[in-house]
């Protein structure tokens, strides 16, 4: 495990934005695995602008999102296809049919799950992924449970993700209840991963992630296994370490 502390957002998103696109530059053909949320918005800026400069090309890169909501339309703003499109596939010269995201409107949830691990698998292991933490410890959306799927699966949002998602929405009644989630297994499949984390109310669980002990009451312990885990903070959210 490799931990880096920022003074600066800035400084925090060039770097994590500077993994990804020398990735990219060794490795033309990489397979990425892609987060959404607030925490890589600013990651993903710095890759446009990098692309923009000339400084690096996407043309052949594979990506792979980590997890969709059940029932929300593609074109919905808050959708996380929607969201891709927004910050990162509509400013690069990634060729869209080599992005994947679930398909959160699949008729058969478990076939999707299925049919998009299947497609993992096929495609070969994922060179890097970037990942995100809520609140209570989850990656993905692969929430605290006395057990863990491995794969992708469907997933009932715990009231305080909802929560902290209905910042999004209008209300948090619009937020969906269910979400289709990369597993805990197929994260930790990653030859690198890159763990992103702000803010000061990240701290204390951020903490018991990186430290504490290993257990799926809190999903992000897991990471303390991974070989190649790379975790970027600012200072407030690393404050506890």
């Amino acid at each position: 495990m490799i931990i880096h502390k920022f003074e600066s957002q800035q400084a925090l998103n060039e770097v994590g934005a500077g993994m990804i696109t020398a990735l990219a530059q060794m490795n033309p053909h990489a397979i990425i695995g892609l987060a959404t949320g607030g925490t890589p918005v600013g990651i993903y800026e710095e890759i446009v602008k990098s692309y923009q400069k000339g400084r690096v090309s996407f043309r052949n890169v594979t990506t792979f999102n980590l997890d969709e909501y059940v029932g929300l339309p593609e074109d919905h703003p808050e959708s996380y296809h929607s969201y891709m499109r927004h910050h990162l596939f509509d400013h690069i010269d990634i060729q869209l049919n080599n992005t994947n995201i679930p398909n959160g409107n699949a008729s058969d949830p478990s076939v999707e799950c299925g049919q998009y691990d299947a497609l993992m698998e096929k495609m070969g292991q994922v060179d890097l992924q970037i990942l995100g933490i809520g609140h209570n410890g989850h990656i993905g959306f692969n929430e605290p449970a006395s057990e863990l799927r491995s794969g992708t699966h469907l997933v009932e949002l715990k009231q305080e993700t909802r929560e902290a998602n209905a910042r999004f929405f209008d209300s948090i009644d619009q937020v969906p209840t269910h979400a289709l989630t990369m597993g805990v297994g197929s994260i930790l499949k990653a030859k690198s991963i890159m763990l992103v984390v702000r803010g000061a109310d990240k701290a204390k669980i951020v903490k018991q992630a990186l430290t504490g002990p290993i257990t799926t009451d809190c999903p992000a312990s897991l990471l303390q296994t991974h070989p190649h885990l790379i975790v970027l903070l600012d200072n407030e959210a690393g404050s506890e370490l």
